[in-house]
């Protein structure tokens, strides 16, 4: 099993880019996580994780993150090569994300749900191409 969760805060606002073959979108950024344990005399350590999200999630990433927000990913880890035009290969893990959540809360001058659903309808924020929807709060069993 590939699934990563990761909560942290993005060192950049993300950056779009099309692809080539098929004009896909796709935004990259990366995730500063403070880890967990800080020895004792040291400031805590944070590792910096590369994000890649995809099409519609990649959109939502692009439209709503910034840098300095707290944000949670779901995805999996990828590796990937590639030489360079001087022959050098290049190793690359990042993260692919699946699912993207505020983890900060609400501030003045932020997206509204409204602004979200004119974008992207009434789909869960985060959760672009779930096969999951609930029409209306009556449909829930809690």
């Amino acid at each position: 099993m590939n699934k990563v969760i990761l909560m942290g805060r993005l060192t950049r606002d993300p950056e779009t880019r099309y692809t080539q073959t098929n004009n896909t979108l796709v935004a990259s950024f990366s995730l500063a996580v403070n880890r967990r344990f800080v020895r004792q005399g040291e400031e805590r350590q944070a590792d910096f994780i590369n994000i890649v999200a995809w099409s519609k999630l990649g959109e939502f990433c692009s439209k709503y993150f910034k840098k300095g927000q707290q944000v949670g990913i779901i995805g999996r880890i990828q590796t990937r090569t590639w030489d360079d035009d001087q022959g050098t290969k290049h190793y690359v893990t990042e993260v692919v994300a699946e699912e993207a959540y505020f983890a900060d809360s609400k501030r003045d001058g932020e997206a509204s749900s409204s602004d979200f659903e004119n974008t992207f309808g009434n789909t869960a924020p985060g959760n672009m191409g779930s096969d999951f929807e609930v029409s209306s709060n009556d449909d829930l069993p809690f």
